[in-house]
């Protein structure tokens, strides 16, 4: 398949070659006939992106607050990497695609291969959505008509928020794209409607569909517009679509209201406003989310899980055929915001018409390439490289955030031979694994564990899919490398023993990251313990900061909680420290509490050990992100260790070390990536005995069952 990308750092749109995705629970394939470039919003994101530095961070000042305190607890160049990172990720454009159903998803209900649909889609030539963000299209509306649904809807939800009725006066402020389409729909629910915009051309548009016009660029007062077109009594309610840093029309919309009047917010405007404007007439005003409720709801977009018609009338999906019913009857006509067509293949050109166009509005790309052509399930990404089979040739399933960032990057400074990277829906595969030097980007990730020229298996997937990734490529006698954790629950956990106790002696490794107790610092810590002869005590700190509760890493069946997925990593860091078994968990956490919708990422969790030594990891989501991340402390032999952050390590009462101080945070990387791989090399064994990885994801999840029976 094809995608369209936005380089945000560089300021590139380019189109990216990359395997089709694989159909998935509650979604659907869909093979693109039509796509519709959102004027306003696109052009926006391209204009960000070709920005400088200087002027990203004068559009993002609550970023730059985030930056500015990542730079206080992880240090100046952690956040420099972490920010550049970021940028680097390209964007997909696009959200209105129309295309035929090529794939049909377990759990999919009430759509067939072959029907035409409109989706939120992405401009590719093949795009996976899930199924309550897509509808079918009426046999009397073509794909190009269907093409301006998603942002028809999005007017829409703005109109359903003003709840309009028939005889009422509108203004409708910004005459683009969604605000001409408001236009109509506002007429045909029966109001009379002023468009206001500063275009002449775009207004003439509004004018051919009925309504009255305003162009302040000609010296036109919209507040004096609105009060005669509403004779005298101020409009019934505005609709701003317009996108403007400037706080203009929000105030003429209060001004221009009429005592109790209502104001919707779909575009994007300034809110420096007057209290006397809106307290004196009793106006109320509200943003508009996108297009309908379900937007930005996990549940509803990704699981498939539907609101009861009785309870939600208009879900976004229901906003569509609503849109896709107008556009059927007639009522709802897009011929007049045509202004382009363009073939998918030529897209460059058409984002530079966005941006040197002003007038441009409706463009539509044209997909006309074989659909066969488009599924492949595997693309090359470089020139076949021969691989020596004796050292790692290394295969990557997943390539998120952490595995881009982190996890590919110490490979290959580890030396690691990057064979093939696989991912479910395929682009971010080719983005990062072009980047990081793959052969080969591919979709099929079970061809990928069992092709022969690769021994060596790195899993960096959600949480739950771990244990599914491990056993496979175990039985397939790969070496396995696995992002933490090794399973999430008792069952996934025994089935991987499973899969390792099968190979016998011939088993190959398996390793977990680990990465913190490869860290220098915590290795210094280590060489210093080991000369205590004493049990020691174990204090660990980790300001995990709030994530949402709706976040997959909170959801126990994805993510296993944060306790499975997070503090595995510090259970692990004392189990190394005090280099016994854990013989005791107790684990307490935050008891329930209104206002606060997740208590177990607040607990502690207390380890006992076959030498006598003990400790506490305290993994806390309810502190500040000014407060240093991390913290270990460790008291032994009247000596004390202290780490910041792995940034700063104290030493209290040692003879002859005080302290180890890193210019750059570094948690072990590099150092864990490159033990795993020259143990494989070398014929050693893994970094980390594979007992003691299964005893420690039984521990955590001894703490896990603990927390969730309070």
């Amino acid at each position: 398949m094809k995608q369209i990308m936005q380089d945000m750092a560089k300021g590139g749109t380019v189109i990216t070659e990359a395997p089709a995705p694989q159909v998935s629970r509650q979604h659907l394939v869909v093979s693109t006939t039509a796509s519709l470039i959102s004027a306003g919003t696109e052009r926006m994101l391209v204009d960000f992106g070709r920005a400088s530095y200087l002027d990203k961070a004068r559009q993002q000042p609550e970023k730059v607050k985030m930056v500015l305190e990542k730079i206080q607890t992880d240090g100046l160049m952690t956040t420099i990497d972490a920010v550049q990172s970021k940028l680097g990720q390209p964007l997909p454009l696009g959200y209105c695609n129309v295309g035929v159903i090529s794939g049909i998803g377990q759990g999919v209900e009430g759509f067939k291969k072959g029907d035409r649909v409109v989706s939120n889609g992405p401009h590719a030539d093949v795009v996976r959505v899930s199924k309550n963000i897509c509808a079918r299209i009426p046999d009397e509306v073509s794909d190009e008509t269907a093409s301006f649904t998603v942002v028809a809807s999005i007017g829409l939800q703005g109109i359903r928020l003003a709840q309009p009725t028939l005889g009422e006066v509108f203004a409708v402020t910004g005459a683009g794209l969604i605000g001409l389409l408001t236009v109509q729909l506002l007429r045909a629910q029966g109001c009379r409607v002023l468009a206001i915009d500063f275009d002449d051309s775009k207004l003439a548009i509004a004018e051919r569909l009925g309504a009255e016009i305003c162009n302040p660029a000609n010296g036109q007062d919209p507040v004096a517009a609105g009060m005669a077109f509403s004779r005298g009594n101020g409009v019934d309610g505005v609709i701003i679509t317009a996108s403007t840093k400037e706080s203009d029309p929000v105030i003429q919309a209060a001004r221009m209201s009429r005592k109790r009047g209502r104001i919707v917010l779909v575009g994007v405007t300034g809110l420096e406003l007057n209290r006397a404007d809106f307290y004196e007439k009793e106006l109320s005003f509200q943003v508009s989310c996108s297009y309908g409720p379900g937007r930005y709801d996990p549940s509803y977009e990704e699981n498939g899980q539907d609101y009861p018609l009785g309870f939600v009338r208009w879900t976004q999906q229901r906003n569509f055929e609503a849109v896709l019913d107008m556009m059927a009857s007639g009522q709802l006509d897009v011929t007049p915001l045509i202004t382009h067509r363009i073939e998918f293949e030529q897209a460059e050109k058409a984002y530079d018409l966005l941006t040197t166009d002003k007038s441009a509005l409706g463009i539509i790309l044209t997909y006309s390439s074989e659909p066969e052509a488009r599924h492949i399930r595997s693309v090359a990404l470089s020139a076949p490289v021969s691989a020596d089979p004796a050292k790692p040739v290394v295969g990557f399933v997943g390539a998120g955030n952490y595995a881009s960032r982190m996890l590919i990057p110490a490979f290959k400074e580890a030396g690691a031979q990057l064979h093939t990277i696989a991912t479910s829906g395929g682009i971010s595969g080719v983005v990062h694994g072009d980047k990081a030097g793959f052969s080969e980007a591919t979709t099929d990730t079970q061809a990928m564990i069992e092709n022969p020229a690769i021994n060596t298996i790195a899993i960096v997937t959600r949480h739950n899919s771990h244990a599914r990734f491990v056993a496979s490529a175990l039985s397939a006698g790969k070496h396995v490398f696995v992002e933490k954790p090794l399973a999430v629950t008792r069952e996934d956990l025994a089935d991987v023993k499973a899969a390792y106790q099968e190979k016998g002696a011939h088993a190959p490794l398996l390793m977990v990251g680990f990465n913190r107790r490869f860290s220098p610092q915590v290795q210094k810590m280590k060489a210093l313990l080991d000369q205590a002869s004493e049990p020691k005590s174990f204090i660990m700190t980790m300001n995990a900061g709030a994530i949402p509760a709706d976040h997959w890493a909170q959801d126990n069946e994805v993510g296993g909680g944060r306790i499975i997925g997070e503090a595995c990593h510090f259970i692990d860091l004392m189990r190394f420290l005090a280099g016994a078994e854990v013989v005791s968990v107790q684990a307490r956490r935050m008891g329930e509490a209104r206002g606060v919708p997740v208590t177990e990422d607040k607990a502690a969790i207390t380890l006992g050990f076959a030498d006598g030594s003990f400790g506490t990891v305290h993994y806390l989501a309810n502190g500040p992100a000014s407060f240093p991340k991390e913290r270990i402390e460790v008291f032994a032999a009247g000596r004390v260790l202290q780490l910041d952050n792995f940034r700063k390590l104290r030493g209290y009462g040692w003879s002859g070390f005080k302290k180890m101080n890193l210019w750059r945070q570094d948690k072990g990387q590099a150092a864990c990536a490159a033990a795993f791989l020259s143990a494989i090399e070398t014929g050693g064994s893994s970094p980390i005995p594979a007992s003691e990885l299964f005893e420690i994801a039984s521990v955590t999840l001894d703490a896990v069952e603990q927390l969730r029976s309070q």
